[in-house]
């Protein structure tokens, strides 16, 4: 079973185009043939069933004949993480939070980050493919990179942690957060968050959180947090 993915469709719709390159998809390479099965999403929780009507490798189209939604969205995970110095990580750890079930993704510049630019195109691209791959229903909002100091400072009424390195007494992540509660993990780049920042979080309600003994890199820090998120809230 293969998802495509797009935005425009409303529950309620009933017939549907596919543009030229998905047309060409569903025709030369999956060979659909009229009358048979294609599946999509909005990327907002909706899964549609649609029936082929025209099967033209340059525009295709269906017809509405079912719509469920999958998995209502009870809480909300929001990741705020400092892009890796090497943006294959970073897509990495897109594509399987993505995969895991999460929400809202921020990019964060740090004290210490190394990279600074992000094509944020080629980040869409990932979680797209990811969602589709899944067979996820809910397309995770990338947000464009902010500063430490900006995020913090915007009005956060969920619960919210910060993941450091520094050597102090912390909360464990699955002992602090519940079912259909939203929650923001902060996790810093390479060199960690500085201690300025980690004061700064403080002072806006941000609890320190260990995920583990071991010293994990930034990417699998905020994989290990999605996971604990997904966990309590899917009852395991």
């Amino acid at each position: 079973m293969q998802l495509f993915y797009n935005p425009a469709l409303e529950d309620g719709d009933n017939l549907f185009s596919f543009n030229q390159e998905e047309s060409k998809h569903i025709i030369k390479v999956l060979r659909k043939k009229e009358g048979d099965e294609v599946y999509i999403t909005n990327g907002r929780g909706d899964f549609f069933t649609a029936q082929v009507l025209i099967a033209d490798s340059k525009l295709c189209k269906a017809s509405i004949i079912a719509t469920q939604k999958r998995h209502p969205k009870m809480f909300n995970l929001h990741l705020a993480v400092a892009p890796t110095k090497s943006m294959d990580r970073y897509e990495w750890f897109l594509e399987k939070v993505t995969e895991i079930g999460v929400h809202e993704i921020t990019p964060i510049l740090c004290d210490r980050s190394e990279r600074k630019i992000l094509k944020m195109e080629r980040l869409q691209k990932v979680v797209q493919s990811a969602m589709k791959q899944s067979m996820r229903t809910y397309l995770p909002k990338i947000n464009t990179p902010v500063s430490f100091k900006e995020f913090i400072e915007q009005d956060h009424k969920e619960l919210r942690f910060i993941a450091h390195c520094e050597e102090e007494e912390k909360l464990d992540l699955k002992r602090c957060i519940a079912a259909d509660k939203d929650v923001t993990v902060l996790i810093g780049p390479e060199g960690d968050f500085s201690k300025k920042e980690i004061k700064e979080a403080y002072d806006k309600g941000f609890l320190p959180i260990t995920l583990g003994e071991a010293r994990l890199r930034t990417e699998t820090a905020a994989i290990l947090a999605c996971t604990a998120v997904a966990l309590i809230n899917s009852g395991s």
